[in-house]
């Protein structure tokens, strides 16, 4: 006897898939960094500041230094060893370092931002910090040979020794390294950054920063001088900046203000 089938279960239906979430737009990943970015901006922007009427104009003003040293050693005077220490702290170190190194810091970014052509620098995918380093060690060593080599000839001619020799060298490059990180801030900061420069060498450390002790301390030129002074044993009369300050202050004026430079440098708008 055959039983009859109940009714057939209806099929379920098909499952529905899911909504699927909306794709996230691919990102486009950062460019990665130029190797060697440092060593090639270095050798590009030194290319730049190696011009002819500044390399010139600065091998003239050193060639003055020491035609003037000889003349001071042919004096014949007993002091010739202050004598010659005066001549460097009064011709090197308060107008030569400064002027020189104002001439190549200020122009290492600042004629590019005055130019336009700085957005190229910009646009690499470098760090901005790198970009402000490469100017500051391109315009040293630029700089620096240009300045100190005719002052170590200048002071033997005039009748220095060893020790001017030495004091030279050091209060060159204490007085210089502040210089070009401030200079290279000012350059970036304002137009025509010679202008002011210069403003600052010869009003703020040629007068102000005479006037008393406190306002000495705010010039880059006190602390070149006072290393000169140190080293070569010559007493100025000048406000004296004890040691290790005399060192560490110049590098620490550099450092602020090539951090300045760097934000600025991150924030500003490149025309």
């Amino acid at each position: 006897m055959t039983v009859p089938s109940g009714p057939t279960p209806p099929t379920p239906p098909p499952p529905v898939p899911a909504a699927s979430s909306p794709a996230t737009p691919p990102t486009r990943p950062a460019p990665p960094p130029t190797p060697g970015a440092l060593r090639l901006l270095y050798g590009l922007l030194l290319r730049a500041q190696i011009t002819r009427a500044r390399v010139i104009a600065l091998l003239a003003l050193g060639a003055v230094g020491i035609l003037v040293g000889v003349a001071l050693g042919q004096s014949g005077r007993s002091d010739d060893a202050f004598h010659a220490a005066r001549f460097i702290d009064d011709f090197g170190i308060s107008l030569l370092v400064p002027v020189a190194s104002l001439v190549f810091a200020s122009a290492t970014l600042g004629d590019p931002n005055e130019d336009g052509t700085l957005v190229y620098l910009w646009l690499r995918p470098v760090a901005r910090w790198k970009i402000v380093a490469a100017a500051a060690l391109s315009s040293f060593t630029v700089t620096w040979p240009i300045v100190t080599l005719p002052l170590v000839v200048a002071g033997l001619a005039a009748g220095g020794g060893r020790d001017l020799v030495v004091g030279t060298l050091a209060g060159v490059t204490v007085a210089m390294v502040g210089y070009i990180g401030l200079f290279v801030a000012l350059g970036l900061r304002v137009k025509r950054a010679l202008i002011w420069g210069l403003l600052y060498i010869f009003i703020w450390e040629g007068f102000v920063a005479t006037a008393n002790t406190t306002a000495a301390r705010l010039a880059v030129r006190s602390y070149g001088r006072s290393t000169l002074s140190a080293i070569s044993g010559a007493d100025f009369g000048l406000t004296q900046i004890a040691a290790p300050w005399r060192w560490v202050v110049p590098l620490g004026v550099a450092l602020v203000a090539l951090a300045y430079a760097t934000r600025r440098l991150a924030r500003q708008d490149i025309a």
